[in-house]
């Protein structure tokens, strides 16, 4: 594989407007109660030193994919060309190994019981509709070398973890 995608995320400028989340939905005709992307919050310190961050969260289109070496059907793959992860849901057979082995507690399941995720909004011949709405330009996304000139200068790491996801973190 030639180049990777992936996404950058900026804690410090993400405002938890969700603008993100409701870009996906949209985009994607994505059904209730899954959420392709969705932003946490994570509290720190103790009263009354207490910080409170935001991450946009989604699949990490990660370089060794633990939820692919799991899946039974062959209904998850990487595509050669970009790195990104990607679900055939006609292979799918719901059985939700891939949720087990993934460490960032990523995929989701429609109504039908098969694996939905960010598949970087492929079908549409867009870019993803989650970084390009982002009013407070904590999101974007591009090829790792990208991302990583766009860091330059900041507090920037990759998100770490075994299944080295294409993530690159500010703040």
């Amino acid at each position: 594989m030639a180049t990777q995608y992936g996404f950058y995320f900026d804690s410090t400028r993400c405002v938890q407007c969700h603008t993100c989340e409701n870009a996906c939905k949209t985009t994607r005709n994505v059904e209730p109660g899954v959420k392709l992307r969705r932003v946490t919050e994570k509290w720190d310190g103790v009263f009354p030193n207490v910080t409170r961050t935001f991450f946009s969260l989604a699949c990490m289109h990660c370089e060794e994919p633990a939820c692919l070496e799991v899946c039974p059907t062959g209904a998850i793959s990487k595509r050669a060309e970009d790195g990104i992860v990607v679900v055939d849901s006609d292979k799918c057979n719901g059985c939700r190994d891939c949720a087990a082995a993934c460490p960032y507690g990523i995929p989701q399941f429609g109504k039908d019981g098969k694996l939905q995720m960010c598949d970087y909004c492929t079908p549409t011949g867009r870019p993803p509709a989650c970084a390009v709405s982002c009013p407070a330009e904590a999101l974007f996304y591009g090829t790792l070398e990208e991302l990583w000139a766009r860091a330059a200068g900041k507090p920037a790491k990759r998100m770490g973890g075994v299944a080295k996801p294409s993530i690159i973190v500010v703040g």
